[in-house]
């Protein structure tokens, strides 16, 4: 799979999940997975882990993944507030969310673990 650019994925992405997150109900974190886990399956991607977080005094799920291997993957970073709402999907280079960093520093680590495996 060639790089996609970084707005083409993740406006494929969004567009993909618009109608399967309720606008306006609160999310648990099993629908959260569920809903990350059709959309990462549709493009190929791998979840990396998901977390629920505070940002900005707002509850909200956060999922990271990654999309195409060796030099052609993209980390991509997955939210959606706690209370329902839209699921935001943006590229972890265009990320300002504090957890972005955490994601490739994550990838590096498990493929590090799989090589010493």
């Amino acid at each position: 799979m060639d790089a996609l650019d970084d707005k083409v994925l993740e406006s494929t992405l969004a567009k993909s999940l618009a109608d399967l997150v309720p606008d306006e109900k609160t999310v648990s974190e099993d629908e959260f997975v569920e809903v990350v886990g059709g959309a990462l399956e549709a493009v190929g991607g791998t979840l990396l882990f998901k977390m629920c977080v505070q940002n900005e005094g707002e509850g909200q799920h956060v999922a990271a993944a990654s999309v195409g291997d060796g030099g052609n993957r993209q980390f991509l970073l997955l939210t959606l507030p706690t209370g329902g709402g839209a699921l935001k999907v943006e590229t972890i280079s265009r990320s300002s969310n504090p957890v972005a960093g955490i994601a490739a520093a994550y990838a590096g680590l498990m493929d590090a673990f799989k090589t010493a495996a």
